[in-house]
């Protein structure tokens, strides 16, 4: 029994699950690596905001994906890390190699005081609240005068790793790959620990994990700490690939861009919040091709892309809840359960949150 218990234990508790699942990611990122031998710049631009918006996702996953905390403003953070990073760089002359870790610091205490705040607020109120701060902080980006440039922006300074400039597709490219490959394993890390758990645990039932002594309040704050820093890491990123930010590019539109991205991916899990990415950059895309094919007062109109946005939410919500991620589970076990298929083994089952009883 005791053989079996620590076996099992070590399979939970392991990085990647078999060998088989380490073969993969190690392919997928020889492949990623390989990528600037054989893909030209606007390609390795468009690899660039994948990596980075995964970043942002992976934030955001472990704030409503892990610890069950619906946020609407995650694109604060996102602007909070952006601004600090470029006023550190242009204002303070501090070295990239500190100004990003630095501001991504900065955005995770602020993340850790509007956790302390809205940790106990649930549901329709802790979204509520999160939306009213993202509200907020853009506004106070933009009435901040000279400090953040006001509506009228700020330019970004260019990347400068001692000595070496990052001036080029290619490099950007290899810098936002291993940052994403870092936050990827930070990630999967933290649901291997005590804390990873507790978080999991507070988003199934909070009453259960009070009840074996979870501190709910410390983990819920802690959960807003991770993904404000996840989250002013992908901001400090996001405003080199735009070269100049402005409170307006980190808006209400880019909050509900983020949540849709790990809605669509699959909420959840860590890869749901990489599909969700290639899924985000990818439909600005998609949707410029589909306008082509619109009547032209359609295609025009300025609430398209929101409209679109809300139709792609309502329907992976009521057809696909687990997102691209869950839809690509099933196939796989398609797969490997065939020709042995049977209807309703694949039927789609209800999903029983927590009760708003028991709070």
């Amino acid at each position: 029994m005791r053989v079996l218990f620590r076996k099992s234990y070590k399979q939970d508790i392991r990085l990647f699950r078999d060998r088989t699942q380490a073969f993969w990611y190690l392919l997928f990122l020889c492949i990623a690596l390989a990528a600037p031998l054989f893909l030209d710049g606007y390609f390795l631009d468009e690899l660039s905001f994948v990596y980075i918006y995964a970043i942002a996702g992976l934030g955001l996953m472990i704030l409503t994906g892990f610890s069950g905390q619906v946020s609407f403003g995650q694109a604060a953070f996102v602007a909070i890390g952006a601004y600090a990073h470029t006023i550190l760089l242009s204002c303070y002359g501090v070295p990239w190699i500190l100004s990003l870790p630095l501001a991504a610091l900065i955005t995770g205490l602020v993340g850790l005081a509007i956790g302390r705040i809205c940790g106990r607020m649930h549901g329709l109120y802790l979204a509520i609240a999160t939306l009213s701060i993202a509200i907020v902080t853009e506004r106070l980006i933009g009435g901040g005068g000279d400090f953040t440039g006001g509506h009228r922006g700020l330019p970004v300074p260019g990347i400068d790793i001692f000595g070496i400039a990052i001036d080029q597709s290619w490099k950007t490219y290899l810098l936002n790959l291993a940052l994403f490959v870092g936050a990827i394993l930070m990630t999967r890390n933290l649901l291997r620990t005590r804390s990873g758990r507790a978080l999991i645990a507070i988003r199934d039932s909070e009453v259960s994990a009070r009840s074996l002594g979870t501190n709910v309040a410390f983990y819920k704050a802690y959960a807003f700490f991770l993904s404000a820093v996840f989250a002013g890491l992908a901001g400090g990123l996001l405003a080199h690939a735009f070269y100049y930010i402005t409170p307006e590019t980190f808006g209400m539109g880019e909050s509900i861009r983020l949540l849709l991205m790990i809605v669509v991916g699959g909420i959840g899990t860590i890869h749901g919040a990489i599909f969700g990415a290639f899924f985000i950059v990818l439909l600005p895309t998609v949707l410029s091709w589909v306008k082509v094919l619109l009547p032209g007062a359609i295609a025009t109109s300025g609430g398209f892309d929101s409209l679109a946005f809300g139709m792609i939410l309502l329907g992976f919500i009521l057809f696909e809840p687990d997102g691209l991620y869950g839809r690509w589970v099933k196939i796989h076990h398609y797969f490997n359960v065939f020709p042995m298929y049977k209807r309703r083994s694949f039927q789609r089952q209800k999903t029983f949150l927590k009760t708003e009883r028991l709070k």
